[in-house]
């Protein structure tokens, strides 16, 4: 790994006051005028990383808060803490796990490891198992209880066990799949019937995918399609409609599963989309592209492992962000994805980035000094713009922006116009229009004096608002995955920076507790003298 840290580094307390100084007067300087004061701005702020380009030049921070900003990454033990991570340490101190998704996208021959014990062998293994699965069932030779191939698959799981899968087939899908893959995660019926529409118990394979087995939610769905399919399927041979992916594979067995593809503990669940949990992708679109989905990865694994701070793809991401949060306190941060394959990204970043990081206390349990995670939001481009776009570029509020842009979508040239809203949204953000360029462009259009004095507020922008472009050149499995492992990746990194462990989930917790107290209350008829008066009323309305 290189290292690009200076002779002395600050603590970490001078480097956040350093970074917050440098900031502030940074944003003095208009954004589109950091261009002209920096001529190598463009140059120093625009990157390559495993066939992605990253234009960070319309961030706010001109040369100095970079420098800081690369400070506060050296002080806080970005790389000891990367180190830490791909070694395969408990960087999840809470629960004493190694945190060691890359090793499920590592190459044959890796020598990954977790807490010591070496489980490469084990990652491959599971990986052939898959291989010849998908292999088997696409081609016929794996079947049905009535000997009909199988053309249709319902993975069922929630969270971490539907939102990555769930992502990369709605981005890599063919339009005619040979095999459909339909998602179910909500609890409400309603998702499950919507899946099962249309499809035959003799050629439908559904995929139970649960950690350990015992999500309410999953469970619950999974106890559905059981019964679709009981009702559809003779008994012999219907265990061969319904796989386990679990670390759990006895209680996947009790439950009724034929087979079970496993993970294990130091896999989270928002980072096991490249193991067993994207088995019904791997069905879908074969193993082939499974695989070239996995070197993408892998590729910007190596990035993140080598390239030096001030070149790091991840690192900028996580330094712009902290930028933006913490020394301009900016909450909020959208994104938007120009390809409509990838209308689910939103969605999976705000598991990954505020499940991980939006946390209230340090790794050794004292309250946070700064904010941590925003929210994250977004929607695909066009649409977004026809949505809350006002509300980025006039409103009182500065919300960050990114910008996901896919040269090519489809096989037809029809893509400039996707694009060059994209770069038209960005370039609006930036530059804006002031108040007077609006009154002239309204007495040009033939406005009268007076219209143009009572309208031109109303058409002006502030400008000034800051934005990060992430370029891809197709919608490649390579780039997807390439994509994916970045945002993990920038995710791990502001979680050193904010010393917080971004790899457990407690705040998850507390409202499953006490969902499953509310349901004894439902079934014994009446809300229970422990709840308050609020959720005993609204209880009591439901029931």
């Amino acid at each position: 790994m290189l290292s690009d840290a200076p002779p002395s580094s600050p603590t970490p307390d001078t480097a956040w006051t350093a970074l917050g100084n440098a900031a502030r007067d940074a944003a003095k300087t208009r954004l589109a005028a950091l261009f002209a004061a920096e001529p190598d701005r463009l140059d120093r702020l625009t990157l390559e990383a495993a066939g992605l380009h990253l234009d960070l030049s319309k961030q706010g921070w001109d040369s100095a808060t970079f420098g800081a900003a690369l400070d506060l990454a050296r002080a806080t033990g970005v790389e000891a803490a990367r180190a830490r991570l791909f070694g395969g340490e408990a960087v999840n101190l809470t629960e004493g796990r190694a945190v060691l998704h890359p090793a499920l996208r590592a190459s044959d021959g890796a020598a990954c490891a977790a807490l010591g014990e070496p489980v490469s062998a084990e990652v491959e293994a599971t990986r052939r198992a898959m291989a010849a699965y998908a292999d088997a069932v696409r081609s016929g030779r794996e079947t049905g209880a009535t000997g009909r191939p199988f053309r249709a698959v319902v993975h069922i799981g929630i969270g971490g066990s539907d939102l990555g899968p769930r992502l990369v087939w709605d981005a890599l899908r063919p339009l005619d799949p040979q095999i459909d893959v339909r998602f179910v995660a909500n609890i409400d019926p309603r998702e499950m019937a919507e899946a099962l529409t249309g499809l035959e118990p003799e050629t439908t394979l559904a995929i139970v995918v649960s950690k350990t087995f015992t999500t309410q939610e999953t469970l619950a769905n999974a106890d559905l399609a059981r019964a679709w399919l009981a009702a559809g399927l003779p008994e012999a041979g219907r265990e061969r409609h319904i796989v386990g992916v679990t670390a759990a594979p006895g209680r996947a067995g009790a439950w009724g599963c034929g087979r079970t593809f496993g993970f294990r503990d130091w896999v989270g669940g928002r980072y096991s989309l490249w193991s067993a949990v994207s088995l019904g992708c791997i069905l879908g679109l074969g193993p082939e592209v499974f695989e070239r989905f996995l070197r993408g990865a892998e590729a910007l694994d190596r990035h993140f492992l080598e390239a030096p701070l001030a070149r790091n793809a991840p690192v900028l991401l996580a330094l712009a962000q902290i930028v933006n949060v913490d020394a301009l306190e900016w909450p909020a941060r959208t994104v938007a994805p120009y390809a409509h394959g990838l209308r689910r990204l939103p969605a999976f970043l705000q598991q990954l980035e505020m499940e991980s990081n939006g946390k209230r206390v340090t790794r050794d349990g004292r309250p946070v000094g700064r904010q941590t995670c925003p929210v994250v939001f977004g929607e695909p481009g066009t649409n977004g713009q026809h949505a809350f776009f006002q509300q980025i570029h006039q409103g009182p509020m500065v919300v960050p922006a990114e910008f996901i842009v896919v040269r090519r979508t489809h096989e037809t040239p029809t893509e400039a116009p996707l694009w060059a809203n994209a770069l038209a949204q960005a370039q609006a953000l930036m530059i804006g229009k002031s108040e007077a360029e609006a009154h002239a462009e309204l007495l040009a259009g033939g406005a009268s004096a007076a219209e143009a004095d009572r309208l031109a507020a109303h058409k002006t922008f502030p400008g000034d608002r800051p934005s990060t472009t992430i370029l891809l050149p197709a919608l490649t499995p390579e780039a997807l995955g390439a994509l994916l492992a970045l945002y993990e990746h920038k995710t791990f990194v502001e979680g050193v920076i904010w010393d917080i462990n971004s790899f457990d989930q407690w705040g998850v917790e507390l409202g499953k507790v006490l969902a499953k107290a509310i349901l004894k209350d439902v079934d014994a008829g009446a809300p229970s003298g422990t709840l308050d008066p609020s959720t005993a009323d609204l209880l009591t309305r439901l029931l």
